[in-house]
């Protein structure tokens, strides 16, 4: 469905001189420095898959959902959506894909959220019994029925976003891109769009790609991901398997009857493989390497010595293993 092949973007950033004089000179004479915001960026996504493609500010995610929909158009390299070359084909390609960018609308200010759709309707040139009954289908998902014939400037953030993403999906595009759709939601708005996007990549296998800072949406949503940083992709696979391979850490919480000092944790027996963080007066975390040590010899140790009141097993969460890429710059899978 998606093929991109050595993808770059470049930008000429035109940089100010300081102060008056420098000011003055750039009237006459201006400097440009080239950025590369996408650099030899290569990956293929099939029809139905669900891929979340994240990366820190100023990676390079927005740069390429641009290119990806038409908005921008490539320095160099091949990009094919649905058969189509985005920016030579903006006209049918528009009708095959939805788009929904978090902090923008494509819906009209002043008018209420019906008119917009009706517009949208026409523009996409969507038969009306098939438009209506994907509006009542999404209706009873979203709830919108009470939003409708309001004007969109009076709806609130997470009203305008659940429209948004209506209105991004009347025309049953083949494929659906998201960039940041809950930024600034509230949990129960991001839990309501999260489970719209699943159940519309179940049922209508729609191809989803995804941008987002919410590691825990990517979490819950894909099994797939794609990591960006600084314009190059660092890990394109199964999330499970950057997890298991990339994070060799698990963390054990302990809850003693009373308080221990850290000496008396170091003291049973570990050899410094273990390490112990307090997180409240009788709750401790045991941190270790898996490869190095299991959580039952950790936990068969501790309950030989110490009394244990309550203890839990957590897995390193996605966010420490991104966090970790970002600083090392690779994945050695």
């Amino acid at each position: 469905m998606i093929k991109v092949e050595k993808l770059i973007k470049t930008f000429h950033n035109y940089k100010r001189r300081e102060g008056i004089k420098g000011a003055f000179f750039d009237l006459f004479q201006r400097e440009y420095k080239e950025v590369c915001a996408v650099c030899g960026v290569s990956f293929q996504i099939s029809a139905g898959e669900l891929v979340g493609y994240i990366g820190a500010n100023g990676a390079g995610k927005s740069t390429t959902i641009k290119m990806l929909t038409g908005i921008l158009i490539p320095t160099s390299g091949l990009v094919c959506v649905a058969g189509y070359v985005p920016y030579k084909q903006r006209i049918e390609y528009t009708k095959n894909i939805g788009v929904v960018f978090g902090q923008r609308t494509q819906l009209w200010w002043d008018i209420a959220v019906i008119e917009s759709f009706r517009l949208l309707r026409k523009v996409y040139e969507v038969d009306k019994k098939i438009f209506e009954e994907r509006l009542n289908n999404f209706n009873e998902m979203l709830d919108l029925k009470d939003l409708l014939y309001i004007p969109l400037r009076k709806l609130s953030l997470g009203q305008r976003m659940r429209c948004d993403l209506v209105a991004s999906l009347l025309h049953n595009p083949k494929v659906l891109f998201l960039d940041e759709p809950t930024i600034g939601l509230d949990v129960e708005g991001r839990v309501k769009i999260r489970e719209f996007l699943a159940h519309i990549n179940k049922t209508e296998e729609t191809t989803i790609i995804l941008t987002t800072h919410n590691l825990d949406e990517i979490e819950k949503l894909c099994k797939r991901v794609i990591i960006i940083d600084k314009g190059r992709i660092l890990y394109d696979g199964l999330l499970s398997q950057l997890k298991e391979s990339f994070s060799c850490g698990k963390r054990v919480i302990f809850v003693f009857d009373e308080e221990k000092t850290r000496e008396e944790l170091n003291n049973l027996g570990f050899n410094g493989q273990v390490g112990w963080k307090k997180l409240e007066p009788l709750r401790y975390e045991a941190s270790f390497d898996r490869k190095i040590l299991s959580a039952a010899e950790i936990i068969s140790k501790v309950m030989a010595e110490l009394y244990v009141k309550d203890m839990s097993i957590e897995e390193t969460a996605i966010e420490d293993v991104v966090r970790k890429i970002y600083r090392e710059g690779n994945v050695n899978l």
